[in-house]
């Protein structure tokens, strides 16, 4: 603290104090011994080739090809100088930067799979197409997650959501032959869903844990018994939808690696893109999501200036099931072409952790959604290419990293402050 004298009285000017937080440099550390002990000590001989572009694309981009063992010593000495110069900054009373993060990330990331790819080729290009394709369910229940937990009511109804989304859309788009019939239909199963959450929550105050696991109970409960009674008996009229065909963007498409990867889709995938823009715009740039946020912070504050708590948290958790409704409906109409029981296969979990791990931003929570689905493809690559990773520890990877971010490991995750609160007027 200082004082300075002015003319008539003195001013008291507070310093901020800085507290040393060394999270991210022993969380650096760690990371770096495990480089240590995979790709030196345990280096395996051989060249690893980096394929970025498919045959069919009309710009090729050459083949990277990477010594295994020297890439491996290389990127653990960059690994030890980052870890380094993160605890000089922690040091020196400085934060961390988020790209001395992305930097880190993407070192360890690329002599991982030097590492895992010695002596095969890694087709990048698969690898992210596979990402976008396993995390767009992902997408869409974590974009659910975020509205409705932003209005202060805890979603764990995501995954009944999701596989009310799959069942309806299988069954509307195989009677009208018609894909948007199917994807409208999910969207309206998940609000259902949500009607029931909302009323349960808001207006009878009902612990929303306890309705939300209630929920996913009921809902697969209901799919399985309609799957195997009425699906199974006739799957020609009630289980044969539309699906959404792949549009390609002339010229944009031909662009390597990102082309395939925005251009290159389902129309889901576009409205998966628009979807995410739009819930983060509306969130932070719009009356709507200050009205959201009001309420899921400070709901007393928000009903003082007019604003009604329960209608508002209502429309919102309807909206979340609408979002996550959508995700069920990729299932049916861009993945898999119908419905099979369970198919959801605890997305709607993962999308939840998303949530968590993406600090209840949609544009985080799409980042971390696009984690998960980047290490589930990443088993599949390196099951195929016969890597020596067991498959087990790739599909715990995620889960892993959602830990430490709840930890604190990689920021602060602090949920909306009346979030799972009921309001009493």
């Amino acid at each position: 603290m200082s004082q300075t004298s002015g003319a008539g009285a003195d001013k008291i000017v507070l310093e901020k104090a800085f507290v040393k937080n060394w999270k991210a440099p022993i969380s650096f550390g760690v990371v770096t011994i495990v480089a240590l002990l995979l790709f030196v000590l345990n280096g395996r001989e051989g060249t690893s080739s980096f394929k970025l572009t498919a045959d069919a694309t009309a710009i090729q981009l050459p083949v990277i090809q990477l010594p295994t063992v020297a890439t491996g010593i290389v990127i653990t000495v960059l690994l030890a100088g980052l870890t380094a110069y993160s605890a000089y900054r922690v040091q020196t009373e400085r934060k961390t930067p988020l790209w001395i993060v992305a930097i880190f990330a993407f070192l360890f990331l690329v002599g991982f799979l030097a590492w895992a790819g010695a002596g095969a080729s890694i087709p990048v290009y698969g690898l992210l197409l596979g990402t976008v394709a396993l995390s767009a369910p992902l997408i869409f229940g974590a974009l659910g997650g975020v509205i409705s937990e932003r209005s202060g009511v805890v979603n764990i109804a995501i995954e009944g959501q999701m596989l009310a989304g799959a069942f309806v859309s299988a069954m509307v788009a195989t009677l009208t032959g018609n894909a948007f019939a199917g994807l409208f239909g999910a969207m309206v199963a998940g609000m259902l869903v949500s009607f029931v959450l909302a009323a349960f929550a808001i207006k009878y105050l009902v612990d929303q844990i306890i309705v939300g696991v209630v929920l996913n109970v009921l809902v697969l409960g209901l799919t399985s018994f309609f799957y195997s009674t009425i699906m199974t008996a006739n799957p020609q009229m009630f289980n044969q939808p539309a699906r959404f065909p792949r549009i390609e963007i002339p010229v944009l498409s031909q662009i390597p690696i990102i082309g395939p990867l925005l251009f290159q889709q389902t129309i889901i995938i576009y409205i998966m893109y628009v979807t995410v823009f739009v819930v983060w715009y509306g969130l932070f740039h719009t009356r709507w999501g200050l009205r959201v946020r009001s309420v899921g912070e400070h709901p007393q504050a928000a009903d003082t200036v007019g604003i009604k708590v329960g209608v508002t948290r209502f429309w919102n958790v309807s909206l979340a099931g609408a979002v996550a409704g959508m995700g069920g409906a990729y299932f049916t109409l861009g993945s898999v072409g119908a419905f099979n029981k369970e198919m959801t296969a605890g997305a709607g979990f993962i999308a939840l952790a998303a949530v968590i791990f993406g600090q209840w931003d949609p544009l985080k929570a799409t980042m971390a959604a696009l984690l998960f689905g980047f290490a589930t493809n990443l088993q599949s690559v390196l099951g195929v290419i016969g890597s020596p990773v067991p498959s087990e520890f790739m599909l715990m990877l995620p889960y892993v990293v959602t830990i430490l971010a709840v930890a604190g490991f990689v920021g602060k995750s602090r949920a909306p402050a009346a979030d799972g609160k009921p309001y009493i007027k």
